[in-house]
């Protein structure tokens, strides 16, 4: 039996719902990816979102043209601002990522991902500073400089990587990334702007972007990196499979940035991770399941005291790097497709959502918080074996004495997902893996996609009521217990419901 204390040992971080991430952000001018956001919002309402493409040409932002015989540069914001729009309406802000490189601004034609984003360093670094310069201001003139002073800027995505930045040309990042700054600060000094946006296998890269930022008196407010734990792609016809590191990797990921800044001008900057998962391939079918939600728990549990945010990667299955989505899982917490059908993952970050901010206590498969009416919540998850050798623990049992301020009774509510429930893919398989779920089929998916959920009431002795919870395989349980106040009239007796005397 584990003994809750009574009192708070500090604040739960919120890290994990500072962001989230999207796919390309030209997807939301769809009305069907605005509906899923809006999903996302009510129940769980995360702060910013990032996507790539703010500058790509689907955008439409670059137009170049010519005139009286001389080339001129026309900067268009109309999808630009229908996007912020959106986002702003549904309750959540932009965390910029300025890229990718307008063809008719590139150096090169190397493109990236199904909708050929140029990663390619511009032709003319001045117009790429008027083009960030733009940008910038017109945001700051239709969306007030006190608001877009709280949006990240971040440049570029993932330039250790070839495919992400031209041969992976570190000291050509490092001028995309002098330009770019100086150009947001021409703007307003109090923007925030930071990098290097690396992803997982690049850790040397953060120490010598501090010797290039302090040699130069480069402006950087804020550190990111990506942050992910699985191995090569082994793929199959429009899908991947891969080889998972522990969750702990994804910990020790988030806290390398602060252990190698110490020391260095960056080293109390925020530090954000712009990008994790599991698995970086929108078509690998592990986001989709069950072990997944369990898998990732004692991350958002944890991951708060590492960094000061940590972005899910992504929250739409409308995904994509690898073509447009071939079949009804694909890649994000399956909100837009299919009329949003959701995930295991998607429940844990909602189940996330309804705990409280006052931290009880926290181990390695339990999280308990007490919210400000004296509710106690208890976020449970049953360990997992991501080398995939065993099927993980059948079961997993769970004794928790949780503080309750009640005389009395309390009432607990216990929400879960697990193999069976929670999970429209385990329901998918049995109707045999439709590739268009009719009408009648969809019925079922979002029956099946719902949370198991039970209640009962628990004696509370002493000012404390004792949980004793059994987690099935790869489950993750929400239990919330609250004071009974016991409002029956006192001629209310279950027992003469078919017409018995009372006694």
């Amino acid at each position: 039996m584990i003994h809750v204390p009574a009192e708070p040992t500090g604040e739960l971080s919120d890290a994990w719902r500072h962001c989230v991430g999207t796919g390309r952000i030209e997807l939301a001018l769809r009305r069907d990816y605005q509906d899923s956001l809006k999903l996302l919002q009510d129940e769980i309402g995360f702060r910013y979102i990032r996507g790539h493409g703010l500058l790509s040409d689907g955008m439409a932002v670059h137009r170049p043209y010519e005139w009286q015989g001389a080339r001129h540069v026309h900067h268009s914001f109309t999808y630009v601002d229908q996007v912020v729009d959106a986002y702003l309406d549904l309750g959540i802000r932009p965390f910029l990522e300025l890229g990718f490189m307008p063809e008719e601004l590139a150096s090169g034609k190397q493109t990236v991902f199904w909708w050929r984003g140029n990663v390619t360093p511009p032709r003319s670094y001045e117009e790429w500073a008027d083009l960030v310069r733009a940008t910038v201001a017109h945001l700051v003139d239709r969306y007030g400089l006190d608001e877009v002073r709280t949006w990240p800027i971040e440049v570029w995505n993932e330039p250790n990587l070839p495919d992400f930045w031209e041969h992976a040309d570190e000291q050509a990042y490092h001028r995309l990334y002098e330009v770019t700054a100086a150009a947001v600060k021409e703007v307003d000094a109090g923007l925030q702007v930071g990098g290097p946006a690396i992803s997982p296998g690049a850790d040397e890269w953060l120490g010598r972007f501090a010797e290039f930022a302090e040699r130069g008196d480069v402006p950087v407010d804020f550190v990111s990196k990506h942050a992910y734990t699985s191995g090569p792609a082994h793929h199959v016809p429009f899908g991947t499979h891969q080889t998972l590191a522990p969750a702990r990797h994804l910990l020790d990921q988030f806290a390398t940035p602060r252990d190698l800044l110490k020391g260095t001008r960056l080293a109390e900057l925020l530090v954000h991770i712009t990008e994790f998962n599991s698995s970086y391939r929108p078509d690998n079918p592990v986001h989709d399941t069950a072990f997944h939600a369990a898998y990732l728990a004692p991350v958002l549990a944890h991951g708060g005291d590492h960094v000061d945010s940590f972005s899910y990667w992504t929250f739409s299955d409308m995904f994509e790097e690898a073509g447009p989505p071939t079949a009804l899982f694909h890649g994000g917490f399956g909100l837009l497709t299919h009329r949003q059908v959701k995930k295991p993952t998607y429940h844990l970050y909602a189940f996330m959502a309804r705990m409280g901010t006052h931290l009880l206590a926290r181990g390695d498969d339990h999280l308990v918080t007490r919210h400000a009416d004296g509710r106690v919540t208890v976020l449970a998850w049953a360990p997992v074996d991501a080398s995939g050798e065993t099927p993980g623990p059948e079961r997993h049992r769970l004794k928790l004495s949780v503080p309750l301020k009640a005389a009395g009774e309390a009432f607990v509510r216990r929400s879960s997902v697990d193999e069976e429930h929670g999970n429209a893919r385990t329901a998918w398989q049995r109707m045999g893996s439709p590739r268009s779920p009719r009408p009648q089929q969809l019925d079922v998916l979002h029956e099946a996609a719902e949370p198991g959920r039970r209640h009962l009431r628990l004696p509370v002795a002493d000012g404390r009521v004792e949980l004793d919870l059994t987690l099935s395989r790869h489950e993750v349980t929400l239990v919330e217990v609250s004071a009974v106040v016991d409002e029956a009239p006192p001629w209310a007796d279950e027992r003469r419901l078919l017409g018995g005397e009372p006694r």
